[in-house]
C-alpha cells in the first residue's frame, strides 16, 4: 500500500516530528508500506529524529504572498500525487491550508486528517483569539471532506462536531530495558517554550520550593529563542534551574532524572509524559485539556493537578522530592501502565484504519 504523509516539516524537535518518525518507520519495516513524506522548504535538510531509510522524502518550495504560496503549495502537492498515485493521503498540518487539500487535489486516494493539537493551542490569558475561532469553524466545514479525522484523545473529540472522527493516541517513541534509578535529585521538563506550555507557571512553582531543597535541580529542555524564561528566572532569583536546547537522545536525560513535570495550560496530547513514564519516572501534570488525564492514573503513577493550581502542584512535587519510596512505587506503576501506548499496538490501529479505507 502506498501512503503519503503531508506535513510542514520533519526537521524540528517537536512531538509531531517524533511521532512521524516512529509511525512511518514501523509501517515500512513491520507492515510493508511504501511511505512518502512531503514537506515544505526542507530540501537537503536532515530530520531531527531518525526515519527509516526506506521512506521517500520530498520537499516543495513555497514562498511569496499568501496567494502565491497557496498556488505553489497546490501545484507541488498535485505533482507528487500524480507521480506516486497513493492509496491513502494523511494530512498532518494544523494550519488551515491542509484542510483545503481534498477540495483542490485531484486523486482517487482516501483522505485522512491527523489532528496533533488542541483547538485551544494559540490561546492567551484572554482566551482563544477570534481569528482562531473562525478558523476552527472553517475546519469543521472542510473536515467533512476527509474519510476520517483522527484525534489523539477523547477530550479532543469534544472540540469537534463531526461524524467522521476516530481516536488513536500517539505511540510511545521508546522501547527500553533501562529505567531511571530515581535517586538523582533532578527534575525534568521537556517541550517548546510557548504560553501554552506554562513554563512561567513552573518557575512560580519552583520559586516556592527551591530554597527548601537546595540539593535538587530543575532541567528544562526546549528552545528559548528570546531568552524570556531565562530573564524571568533571573528576575525571580532562581539558581537551581537549567535551560537546555532540545536533544535527539532525550532518553538519556530521562534516565538521569527522578521526576518529570508538565506545567502546560493545554496540550494536544502530552507525549512527553509517555516518554518519561517509559523510563520509569513518576510524573506530575496539570489536568489541562487535552491528554494528561488520558495518560496519568492519578495517585498511582503520578499526580494530576487542578489546572493552574500552582500551590497544589508545588505540594505534590515536594511530596515526591521528599520520598524516594514514593518515587519508586509510582515509577514502577508508570512503567507498566504506559505499555498500552506501545508503538506496535498503536501502529496496528493505524494499519487497520488504512486497510479498512482502501477496501471500501
Amino acid at each position: 500500500m502506498k501512503l503519503l504523509y503531508i506535513t510542514n516539516g520533519i526537521t524540528g524537535a517537536g512531538g509531531l516530528e517524533r511521532v512521524l518518525s516512529v509511525k512511518t518507520s514501523l509501517l515500512i519495516e513491520d507492515f510493508g508500506y511504501e511511505v512518502y513524506l512531503l514537506t515544505l522548504n526542507e530540501g537537503g535538510k536532515e530530520p531531527f529524529f531518525p526515519f527509516s531509510n526506506k521512506g521517500r522524502q520530498h520537499s516543495i518550495v513555497v514562498t511569496g504572498n499568501p496567494i502565491s504560496y497557496f498556488l505553489q503549495y497546490r501545484k507541488g502537492v498535485q505533482k507528487l500525487v500524480d507521480e506516486i498515485q497513493p492509496d491513502v493521503i494523511s494530512v498532518c498540518d494544523d494550519a488551515i491550508k491542509g484542510f483545503f487539500l481534498p477540495c483542490i487535489i485531484s486523486t482517487k486516494a482516501k483522505w485522512i486528517y491527523e489532528s496533533h493539537a488542541s483547538v485551544l493551542l494559540g490561546s492567551t490569558d484572554k482566551g482563544l483569539p477570534l481569528h482562531k475561532k473562525v478558523q476552527h469553524e472553517l475546519k469543521q466545514l472542510l473536515g467533512k471532506r476527509f474519510s476520517k479525522i483522527v484525534l489523539l484523545t477523547e477530550g479532543n473529540r469534544k472540540e469537534w462536531q463531526l461524524n467522521n472522527m476516530l481516536v488513536i493516541p500517539n505511540p510511545a517513541p521508546f522501547e527500553t530495558t533501562q529505567f531511571s534509578a530515581l535517586q538523582d535529585k533532578k527534575i525534568i521538563a521537556v517541550g517548546s517554550y510557548s504560553f501554552n506550555k506554562g513554563y512561567d507557571l513552573l518557575l512560580n512553582i519552583w520559586e516556592r520550593i527551591e530554597n527548601d531543597f537546595p540539593e535538587w535541580e530543575l532541567n528544562i529542555y526546549g528552545t528559548d529563542t528570546q531568552k524570556n524564561l531565562q530573564q524571568l528566572a533571573d528576575k525571580q532569583h532562581l539558581k537551581k534551574i537549567n535551560f537546555h536546547n532540545p536533544v535527539s537522545d532525550i532518553g538519556a536525560k530521562y534516565l538521569e532524572s527522578s521526576i518529570m513535570v508538565l506545567p502546560s495550560r493545554s496540550e494536544g496530547f502530552g507525549m512527553v509524559l509517555i516518554e518519561a513514564m517509559t523510563f520509569g519516572l513518576p510524573v506530575i501534570s496539570f489536568d489541562c485539556p487535552n491528554g494528561p488525564k488520558d495518560i496519568i492514573s492519578n495517585n498511582e503513577d503520578g499526580f494530576l493537578i487542578e489546572n493552574g493550581n500552582t500551590c497544589e502542584f508545588a505540594e505534590k512535587l515536594k511530596k515526591l522530592m521528599m520520598s524516594e519510596n514514593l518515587r519508586q512505587e509510582m515509577g514502577e506503576k508508570a512503567r507498566k501502565n504506559v505499555l498500552r501506548f506501545s508503538a506496535k499496538k498503536i501502529v496496528q490501529q493505524w494499519d487497520e484504519l488504512f486497510r479498512s479505507l482502501v477496501e471500501l
